[in-house]
């Protein structure tokens, strides 16, 4: 009789409070084609209708694997992302005083957690050590959307819930020590920000629905970027450890889908379906592809979101941006009727995004005596 691979329970937060995966005890290894794969997106900005659907087909069959993928052939230069991930260096390499003055607590619209959080000032799994990183994060705003007319009034409604600094923080707070990194990083975030639009298209023809089903949804999105800094854990990890190591915690996203550019360096832990820890490796000139909590919402829980962390252990420090993308905050989605097939029942309730993405950044807030020992 064949023998099963023993298990442990891995508990992480959701919208829905504490969940729990079952991990199979197999060695980590990198993910096979068939498990992340490469998907050219050209066909993306093609004329012709086929070669959009054909990139939609490929799309969604990532989707109903491991909801993870890479995007090649893009249009966005190397030279855009090295860009930024230079100037992002020159950020988190400043002494810390020059650093402090973009911390998030300082934000007056703090609702939103814009800014400089400190190392392991975060920790996404309670389950987990707290995360070793630090991390430069904001949220839209309207004066960086190269689809809008600048000085343009907001509708009121989006005005109500998209929280904007009134002087510019987080990004006042760093012109004066490390003008670069606007200068770079800004350019970088538009040019995903368009990306994602054409992404978000592709995904509607892949759930069988008209290209322009949620452009309406999605003029002035939740597109937020988190720029995280890793530096090297200890490897291989301490005997005494009581609790796995963690750049960042096994987690899932929580709006409709994040695009991630990652340096060479490597530590993307993707758990697939099965319960097994995958490497999904750096591949230059790609970004990687995941879908959050409400995409699976949305989605009847066709398109899952997929838990995944980061362990960087290679010895040399780390480098991330990703891009977070969500509907405008002051829309709603319920489960699209393409999702629920004969006999079968709409699985969750509608609710706004503002109030999705309001509870997902409650659970997400760490607490002095959540800290670990030894990550002070």
């Amino acid at each position: 009789m064949a023998q099963t691979a023993p298990t442990t329970e891995l508990r992480l937060m959701s919208g829905n409070g504490l969940i729990s995966r079952t991990i199979l005890d197999t060695p980590l290894r990198d993910a096979a084609p068939s498990e992340v794969p490469i998907i050219d997106v050209s066909g993306m900005f093609s004329a012709a209708k086929a070669d959009r659907q054909a990139v939609a087909d490929k799309i969604r069959a990532a989707a109903t694997n491991n909801g993870f993928f890479y995007l090649a052939n893009h249009g966005i230069s190397t030279d855009v992302t090295d860009a930024a991930h230079s100037a992002a260096l020159d950020f988190f390499h400043q002494p810390t005083d020059l650093k402090e003055v973009a911390n998030t607590k300082l934000a007056s619209a703090n609702k939103y957690m814009s800014g400089w959080k400190p190392p392991a000032s975060m920790h996404i799994n309670p389950s987990e050590s707290v995360d070793q990183r630090e991390s430069f994060s904001w949220r839209y705003d309207p004066t960086y959307d190269p689809s809008l007319p600048q000085g343009e009034p907001l509708p009121p409604k989006v005005a109500a819930v998209l929280p904007i600094d009134a002087n510019g923080f987080p990004w006042s707070a760093t012109t004066d020590s490390c003008p670069q990194f606007k200068q770079s990083v800004i350019p970088c975030y538009q040019a995903v920000l368009n990306l994602g639009r054409a992404l978000l298209r592709s995904f509607a023809l892949s759930l069988d629905l008209a290209e322009d089903a949620f452009d309406a949804k999605f003029t002035h999105p939740d597109a937020s970027m988190a720029i995280n800094f890793y530096p090297s854990l200890p490897s291989p990890p301490a005997v005494d450890d009581k609790v796995t190591r963690v750049s960042i915690g096994s987690h899932t996203d929580f709006q409709l889908f994040t695009i991630l550019w990652q340096d060479a360096v490597g530590g993307l832990q993707v758990l697939s379906r099965s319960g097994e820890w995958l490497r999904a490796q750096p591949v230059r000139g790609t970004f990687v592809v995941n879908f959050g909590d409400y995409m699976q919402r949305i989605t009847n829980d066709q398109f899952p979101s997929t838990v995944h962390r980061v362990q960087n252990r290679s010895g040399r420090e780390r480098l991330s941006m990703a891009f977070f993308f969500g509907f405008n905050l002051d829309e709603s989605c319920a489960v699209l009727d393409t999702c629920v097939g004969e006999g079968e029942e709409k699985r969750y309730k509608e609710i706004s995004c503002n109030d999705w993405t309001q509870r997902r950044l409650r659970a997400m807030q760490v607490k002095i005596e959540d800290k670990v020992e030894g990550w002070k």
